[in-house]
């Protein structure tokens, strides 16, 4: 049961930081100057305001959850405060959860003043959330190595995770401008197929980050060996997350390649409902295989393939 709520605690700290950092991100490189503010093209405020504050409740639920596993006990009401006072000061898990408390915070505040500076607002949603998502790498295998190997994994993770939490928060943020009560008139249409278009570049970066340090995750965590793919729970669930990537990849291909050219030639028509639907269609297909990828991610980061090879 512990491991379970190890896993669903992992999995929503995911999402949620992922979509706190996406999130900004995409305001920031995909809007322009007024839309930026809360209420023109997205809700920041509350979205950022939440993701903040869900982040910290969940990063408390996992410190319970950690120091609870860690020491054994069989209920968190046995657990004293220097267990607590132990891990904070005395592990890297402990020093990396209190700089995401820390960034958290931080970011609820900036989100807060969306309204009266919404650049710099971002700004500073964006960078202290990469900072709070960046720390997730420090629960994953790159806390297992040493010395340089150490650093060059967390390096590698943590730049994994930015162009996850990039990806995440931009097909969030064109599900929310797909919504039919978000396309109420002509500029708003506008608004949809420019960010599209202007994701293109971006998009494909992200992949190529993705891809780049995605490899390098698996051989510095498995070697280079493919038998650990056939004959580990490890590497049956990274065989489904990497055809569930491929599946990602071919609906973001169909929404560069077909649906987003298709909205851009009905705009000038004025016949756009179904280059939207069909857009709202793949999007939200295409985000719930990114969901279910960092599910796969969550547990795959409690899994020792080393254990596994050697308990065979």
């Amino acid at each position: 049961m512990d491991d379970l709520i190890n896993i669903i605690l992992r999995f929503a700290l995911y999402i949620d930081l992922m979509l706190l950092f996406g999130l900004a991100l995409f305001g920031i490189y995909s809007l322009k100057g007024k839309e930026r503010s809360c209420g023109v093209v997205l809700n920041f405020e509350s979205l950022l305001v939440g993701s903040a504050i869900l982040g910290v409740l969940l990063s408390f639920a996992a410190m319970l959850q950690m120091a609870k596993m860690m020491s054994g006990v069989s209920s968190f009401m046995e657990l004293h405060h220097h267990i607590f006072q132990m891990m904070l000061m005395g592990t890297d898990v402990g020093l990396t959860w209190m700089v995401r408390i820390a960034s958290l915070t931080l970011a609820g505040i900036a989100a807060l003043l969306n309204r009266r500076a919404p650049t710099l607002s971002l700004w500073v949603v964006t960078i202290c959330g990469a900072v709070a998502l960046g720390t997730l790498a420090w629960t994953g295998h790159g806390a297992m190595d040493e010395g340089s190997r150490r650093y060059l994994h967390f390096t590698s993770d943590i730049v994994h995770l930015l162009g996850a939490g990039s990806w995440v928060g931009a097909l969030t943020a064109f599900v929310i401008l797909l919504r039919s009560n978000k396309l109420a008139g002509v500029a708003k249409i506008q608004v949809l197929s420019r960010t599209l278009t202007g994701f293109e570049s971006a998009g494909a970066l992200i992949v190529l980050t993705l891809t780049v340090t995605g490899i390098s995750n698996y051989l510095m965590v498995v070697g280079q060996t493919f038998e650990t793919l056939t004959t580990t729970t490890y590497g049956a669930l990274l065989s489904l997350k990497i055809f569930l990537f491929v599946g990602m990849l071919m609906f973001a291909g169909v929404n560069r390649f077909h649906l987003s050219p298709l909205l851009e030639r009905s705009i000038q028509t004025g016949t756009h409902g179904v280059a939207v639907n069909a857009l709202r269609r793949s999007v939200i297909l295409e985000l719930t295989m990114v969901v279910f990828i960092m599910g796969l991610v969550a547990w795959l980061g409690t899994l020792s393939p080393e254990m596994e090879m050697s308990a065979e």
